[in-house]
């Protein structure tokens, strides 16, 4: 299952901003406010990922949906009997 997003990491991204936009920062700063952003797109794209590929799409009649290449992952991954 895909990483949830810590709270830390998202609080450090954040106080980096609010201090770019009132007295800027330094170049170790800048660097790290990039590789922390890179780590959040990344945890956030896994976690999005996983959770499509949970996902089972049923329409106002009760029929299944789901589309076919999300079927296949899911019989990959050994979440599907059919």
């Amino acid at each position: 299952m895909a990483e949830k997003i810590p709270q830390k990491l998202i609080d450090r991204i954040n106080e980096l901003s609010k201090k770019k936009k009132e007295s800027g920062l330094s170049e170790a700063e800048l660097e790290e406010q990039k590789s922390l952003r890179e780590t959040y797109l990344a945890l956030f794209r896994e976690t999005f990922r996983s959770n499509i590929e949970m996902m089972q799409i049923f329409d106002k009649k009760g029929n299944e949906v789901t589309p076919e290449k999300v079927k296949k992952i899911q019989r990959k991954k050994g979440l599907r009997d059919d």
